[in-house]
């Protein structure tokens, strides 16, 4: 089984530097509310994918001790999102609710960038 910390640690690095460029683009361009909710996107995603590392290094060690979990808290997750969302929705002068939904969907791309890189790289 791959070393989850190893990847959630590369996986972190490529999100806050998203996260810088990001907080660049609500510095220097006209575009506040775009770049806010991109970065509050991309905060709640950073801490769903957290969650989800968590969880995974539990179900592999109750894996290997031969014992069941419920789940890998996907309810939880959703729960994040929402929270993102209502909070886009609650302050659409500052946050944009598409630029939060699309930073939702930051770190699941980094994951798959980052899985392809690394297939393709350093599995010949």
């Amino acid at each position: 089984m791959p070393d989850f910390r190893e990847i959630f640690t590369r996986q972190r690095k490529w999100n806050l530097y998203l996260l810088s460029i990001f907080v660049l683009g609500w510095g220097f361009t006209s575009y506040k509310t775009v770049f806010l909710g991109l970065i509050l996107g991309t905060c709640f995603s950073f801490l769903n994918i957290w969650m989800l590392t968590k969880k995974t290094e539990k179900f592999d060690k109750a894996f290997d001790k031969g014992k069941k979990m419920k789940s890998l808290g996907s309810l939880q997750r959703m729960a994040t999102a929402a929270i993102a969302v209502i909070i886009a929705m609650r302050w659409p002068n500052y946050f944009h609710v598409v630029s939060v939904v699309m930073g939702l969907m930051t770190s699941y791309i980094v994951i798959m960038i980052d899985y392809f890189y690394h297939a393709l790289h350093f599995h010949k």
